[in-house]
């Protein structure tokens, strides 16, 4: 018995010296504290003459979804990856909201969505997460719909997006991903 309390011991003296380790490394990121200052006030909308960004909100999940499906072909040339998928449902874009919402609340990231003057439609969604770049601060990534991208409105939202960063947020570095690589 005696032995196996002195391997239940050891095994813990080995898990929090690694612990102090990996927080003695240029690595590591305090996943504990917030992605921005508590003192900093976190802009709850950004409105233009053609769009307005306020928080991705569960509110907005039809609307969303419909953004998301009829885009689903640009989002995958854009960011290369699965997502949404084939067959993507109303009840996992729901899920996703349901993250993205938490993660704004809880100044972990901050997602937002873009949508119509009079609110009626969903036009894309602006997130801003922490960077694993230790050379920037935050990794932002946007898109538009696919019938607001053939209007015009993709460069129109990356350089409002940019300017409202710069001007309003404390982040020194920002890449925006897929865009440019020297941030700002």
């Amino acid at each position: 018995m005696m032995r196996k309390h002195y391997f239940i011991l050891l095994a813990m003296l080995i898990i929090m010296d690694s612990c102090r380790y990996a927080q003695e490394s240029p690595n590591f990121r305090d996943v504990s504290s917030s992605f921005v200052p508590d003192s900093f006030e976190v802009p709850a909308t950004l409105e233009t003459e053609r769009f307005q960004l306020r928080m991705l909100s569960t509110d907005e999940v039809e609307k969303d979804y419909e953004a998301v499906m009829e885009s689903r072909e640009l989002l995958h040339a854009q960011f290369g990856g699965p997502w949404p998928r084939e067959g993507f449902t109303l009840q996992e874009n729901l899920a996703d909201l349901e993250r993205h919402q938490r993660e704004f609340e809880q100044r972990e990231a901050f997602a937002y969505t873009v949508v119509s003057l009079d609110e009626s439609r969903v036009l894309g969604c602006v997130y801003i997460n922490p960077s694993e770049d230790e050379d920037t601060d935050a990794e932002v990534y946007m898109w538009v719909r696919q019938s607001e991208f053939d209007k015009g409105l993709d460069p129109i939202l990356y350089e409002t997006v940019k300017k409202w960063l710069k001007e309003t947020w404390l982040f020194e570095g920002v890449n925006y991903s897929g865009r440019d690589t020297a941030g700002t």
